[in-house]
């Protein structure tokens, strides 16, 4: 079944510019797109570039296109990696300005990258139920990429992709379905 072309967004909540989690998150969007069939529009949100503007009242202008994007995103790739056994405190920042719901036209498809094997259910259990708390449909199950297996990032990402792209490509179709 392939799904009408969807918006596909990557939310990285690395602090880091040009980290290795973002490198991981492209690769996971590419994976999941060459599963899709779809000619799905692609953008990359990089929190590490909004960081200073996240404690603001008033949020900078392209804080608030970033909310937007997110917000608009038919499926969202969210990445970040473990920080003291769970997602980032900039990642936890930036989700906590949307509102309730805010994620409820999106599949959210969480990922993480693992500094320590003993991290591997962070993305289970502490990223998914964040997403479905936003309202997002999150398909199981969450991609994990150990920092000592970065080289080979995109086998991992693309068996990850082979198996959550029949959901995300159903849910899309449910979706559309529903609006016509």
């Amino acid at each position: 079944m392939t799904p009408p072309p969807a918006r596909l967004v990557t939310l990285v909540g690395n602090p880091r510019p040009r980290s290795r989690t973002r490198a991981v998150a492209v690769l996971a969007a590419e994976a999941l797109t060459g599963r899709l069939g779809s000619a799905a529009g692609r953008e990359i949100v990089d929190l590490s570039a909004l960081a200073a503007g996240l404690g603001s009242a008033a949020a900078p202008a392209a804080l608030q296109a970033a909310e937007r994007t997110v917000q608009d995103a038919d499926v969202l790739v969210v990445a970040s990696p473990t920080y003291k056994g769970t997602y980032t405190g900039l990642l936890k920042t930036f989700l906590d300005r949307l509102p309730g719901g805010a994620l409820a036209s999106a599949v959210a498809l969480p990922l993480m990258v693992l500094g320590d094997a003993r991290h591997a259910l962070a993305v289970e259990v502490h990223l998914r139920p964040l997403l479905t708390e936003l309202g997002a449909f999150v398909p199981t199950p969450g991609a994990v990429v150990p920092e000592n297996r970065i080289e080979q990032a995109g086998e991992l990402l693309d068996a990850w992709a082979a198996q959550v792209a029949p959901q995300v490509a159903g849910l899309l179709a449910a979706r559309t379905a529903l609006t016509s």
